[in-house]
């Protein structure tokens, strides 16, 4: 590995996994790290990432740190996987609940 792992920071295929906020139920999007947060934006872009595995990327990273299957980052990043793959129309209720879900990261860090 590339980088020194602390006893609540590991690291997975270059996913890092904090063991801390994994036992938090909640965070804030200042708690996402910086690649993880890019690939998440980019997914509700007019230009959303191309690669599935670019995309499964980030949606280990929430599905870990967030809620499991029913995060909304999770399920909106599984969806356009899925999309990418098989060409099938997606469920855009998906990409509103993501976006919503954001938002209330952002307004959760500005309260803070």
């Amino acid at each position: 590995m590339s980088h020194q792992q602390t006893e609540s920071d590991v690291s997975i295929d270059e996913i890092p996994v904090d063991l801390d906020l994994v036992h938090r139920s909640e965070f804030t999007r200042a708690d996402v790290p910086d690649e993880i947060e890019s690939i998440t934006w980019s997914l509700l872009s007019e230009q959303p990432p191309t690669n599935p595995l670019v995309v499964l990327k980030a949606a280990r990273w929430w599905y870990i740190h967030g809620t499991g299957e029913s995060d909304p980052v999770y399920c909106w990043a599984i969806e356009w996987a899925r999309h990418l793959t098989t060409g099938e129309a997606t469920a855009s209720g998906l990409f509103g609940e993501c976006r919503q879900y954001l938002r209330s990261l952002e307004c959760e860090d500005t309260n803070q």
